[in-house]
């Protein structure tokens, strides 16, 4: 693995363990669910910048979902 896979891979899953965290103290499903995808995507996506393109997707996916859900 080179450094920026590393970076890449530490950030997104940093990020989606704080939303899954989140998520399940306050019982809100989009972010529990966009949490768990940002923590596993690293494991199955090794480029940097396509880790980085869809944590980007996939918080815009939950940002969709708030908005559909109130």
């Amino acid at each position: 693995m080179s450094t920026g896979e590393i970076v890449a891979a530490f950030a997104v899953s940093t990020v989606g363990f704080s939303l899954f965290v989140f998520g399940k103290k306050q019982q809100r499903l989009p972010q529990l669910v966009a949490g768990m995808l940002m923590m596993a995507s690293p494991l199955f996506i090794r480029d940097p910048i396509w880790v980085s393109v869809t944590a980007v997707a996939m918080l815009i996916g939950m940002r969709v979902a708030i908005q559909h859900e109130a």
